[in-house]
Formats: C-alpha cells, sequence, structure tokens
C-alpha cells in the first residue's frame, strides 16, 4: 500500500481530451461544460493520496497503465511513478472510444 502524497500531473494528450470534451459539452451547454470539467478534476485528486485506486491489468495495454471510471462514460488512463512520487494523468477517454 502506498502512503504519502503524490503530485497529479497531466500530459499534453491528456489536456487536450480534456479541452476537447469540455469544448463538445459547452456548444449547448457552457455552465455544464465547466462543471464537468471541474467534477473530473476532484475526481482525480483523490489518486494523490491513493494511487492504486484505479484498476490494471486490462488485456492487451501495457502492466504500467492504470485506468480510473471518473463517469459513467469516462475514463482517465494514468501511470503511477512511485520513485518521482506522480500520478501521470495520460489520457481521457469516452468508455466508447478505443483504449489509448
Amino acid at each position: 500500500m502506498t502512503v504519502g502524497i503524490y503530485r497529479i500531473e497531466w500530459r499534453p494528450a491528456a489536456r487536450e481530451d480534456l479541452r476537447t470534451i469540455v469544448r463538445y459539452i459547452g456548444k449547448d451547454n457552457p455552465l455544464k461544460a465547466r462543471n464537468f470539467g471541474r467534477e473530473l478534476h476532484n475526481k482525480i485528486e483523490p489518486l494523490a493520496r491513493h494511487p492504486e485506486l484505479g484498476r490494471k491489468g486490462r488485456p492487451g495495454l501495457p502492466v504500467w497503465l492504470r485506468e480510473l471510471v471518473v463517469h459513467p462514460n469516462y475514463i482517465i488512463f494514468y501511470r503511477v511513478l512511485d520513485k518521482a512520487r506522480i500520478i501521470q494523468i495520460l489520457r481521457v477517454k469516452h468508455a466508447a472510444q478505443q483504449t489509448p
């Protein structure tokens, strides 16, 4: 079990994924889009204390890749860098999209 606080780092592809999602939602409802972006960030914050919160082991993906369902339709893909105490958010994908 991991103890301590990790820094959460959003990689460029994940930032762009989230921007694209928020822009898409914002076309119909700007307030809902802003709230959705905040909601996703809030659901990721527990990873700083519990990096193994997400699951791993999906067939065909690297063993170091973890995923966390942050919304019924969205999955965050991330990796844990224990020595550096960093959680890297790699992608934000719709559940219907192919994995990273």
